[in-house]
């Protein structure tokens, strides 16, 4: 083992379990833990543990047997008890352990721990970045849920501090990891379908408007002002409406917050670090710049309560003349050159060749386990102190490019990129929304009721 192991002392120990543990020997079998012994594992801890947390990211980090869940935070209880049980009822069937994993309310508790290797931060856009560079210089390694970022300057300062102290960084985004995109890349990587001359990313038509809401009671379970972190992230303070937040007593339902502009922008990051990010990755361009952006959009109309984008289409062109086209439609991106065309999206792969869908690539017919799942890519970084293969910088690029074509729409304007000044050119008005998200549509652009 390479990574770093750092023992717990006796007054965090007690601290955290809340009770005093019978002593058990120094050295223990790996059975007696399962497939792998502890001091083999990645000890990690989990920040937020809404839908994607539970239903997903919980089951993907328990199917790799050399990570152990240890601690889990939310400002919501209800959500905090309901990941607890998982992760507890898994240790005790899997690993004989009873002593279950600890919880808290305040993120800074859990970063305080010092038997944690690393992070997942799984919150509201609008945490992210914040909790990122703190559990960075809290000396956590970080998986951090996609879109990472709400503004250029934050992704540049992610990407700084992960290179200035040294730590793993993994965008937690599996589109890279299946197989359609794994063969495009492929594909692009030899060049079999010559000069690409088209590129073409969709993501979901799936926001929408939503009434005028009104003041709820806060529910007793939920810490609201932690949650919103007004005065720490940059979302303005707004009263308490489910709609804004997420579903009550339920980890299925999508939440509001994905649909408002005080936490999220929409779409337009969410699904393009799915599409976008890979069509960049393909191309080689996921560290790379776009020198011109426009695009048009459309925001609900002006007394919806959920007001992200409803669709819209943006155009990336780039130094060499290459040019993507990103758009609300389907989750697929297309490459189409001179030898002829692939499109992959999640799940399916289509060319124009039979021979593009069924010729053997080593990334796609035998990749190592590290790129079959994001999980386990991170793991492996974190034991080995090799980049993952989305590290931060990357993160920045493809999440960023995704938030300058929503300045554009936002705008109504050609925008100019200067990759060396970081800055768009003679636009003052795009230049402040690098350190500012987009927290209101443009009423230029929304729809009439």
């Amino acid at each position: 083992m390479t990574h770093r192991r750092v023992s717990v002392s006796r007054r965090t120990f007690l601290k955290w379990s809340g009770s005093v543990l019978p002593l058990i020997p120094t050295v223990v079998p790996g059975h007696v833990f399962g497939e792998t012994a502890p001091s083999e594992s990645v000890r990690l801890g989990i920040i937020g543990t809404g839908r994607q947390t539970y239903q997903v990211n919980i089951p993907q980090f328990q199917k790799q047997p050399d990570c152990r869940i240890v601690a889990l935070c939310d400002v919501d209880r209800w959500r905090l008890e309901q990941a607890k049980a998982r992760v507890d009822d898994f240790a005790r069937q899997r690993f004989q352990n009873t002593t279950g994993c600890i919880t808290s309310v305040d993120w800074h508790d859990l970063l305080a721990r010092d038997d944690i290797d690393a992070v997942l931060i799984s919150t509201p856009d609008h945490w992210h970045g914040v909790m990122a560079l703190e559990a960075m210089k809290a000396g956590k390694d970080v998986a951090l849920e996609k879109p990472i970022i709400r503004t250029y300057s934050e992704g540049r300062q992610v990407a700084e501090t992960a290179q200035k102290l040294n730590r793993i960084f993994r965008v937690d985004s599996e589109f890279r990891v299946g197989a359609p995109a794994r063969r495009a890349y492929s594909i692009l990587r030899e060049n079999l379908l010559g000069k690409i001359l088209r590129v073409k990313v969709g993501v979901p038509q799936t926001d929408v408007g939503c009434p005028p809401q009104q003041e709820m009671p806060v529910p007793e379970e939920l810490d609201y002002a932690r949650w919103q972190g007004a005065g720490i992230t940059q979302a303005p303070p707004l009263f308490y409406t489910v709609n804004g937040v997420h579903p009550r007593h339920d980890l299925k339902g999508r939440p509001g917050w994905m649909r408002r502009l005080n936490y999220c922008d929409g779409m337009i990051t969410n699904w393009g670090t799915h599409l976008l990010n890979g069509a960049l990755w393909c191309l080689g361009l996921d560290r790379s710049w776009p020198v011109e952006i426009e695009g048009t959009g459309v925001y609900p109309p002006k007394e919806s309560f959920w007001n992200v984008l409803l669709r819209f289409q943006v155009t990336y062109r780039f130094a060499d003349g290459l040019v993507i086209e990103y758009h609300t439609e389907r989750p697929y991106m297309r490459f189409e050159g001179e030898k002829g065309w692939i499109e992959a999206g999640f799940s399916e792969f289509k060319a124009s060749d039979e021979s593009l869908q069924t010729r053997s690539f080593p990334l796609v017919d035998g990749p190592a386990p590290r790129f079959t799942s994001e999980k386990r890519d991170f793991l492996d970084s974190v034991k080995t102190r090799q980049p993952t293969w989305e590290p931060a910088d990357v993160g920045h690029h493809v999440t960023s490019i995704c938030l300058m074509g929503h300045i554009a729409v936002h705008l109504g304007e050609r925008l100019r990129w200067n990759p060396s000044k970081e800055a768009f050119i003679d636009n003052e008005a795009a230049n402040r929304f690098l350190s500012t998200p987009i927290v209101t549509p443009n009423p230029r652009f929304q729809e009439t009721a």
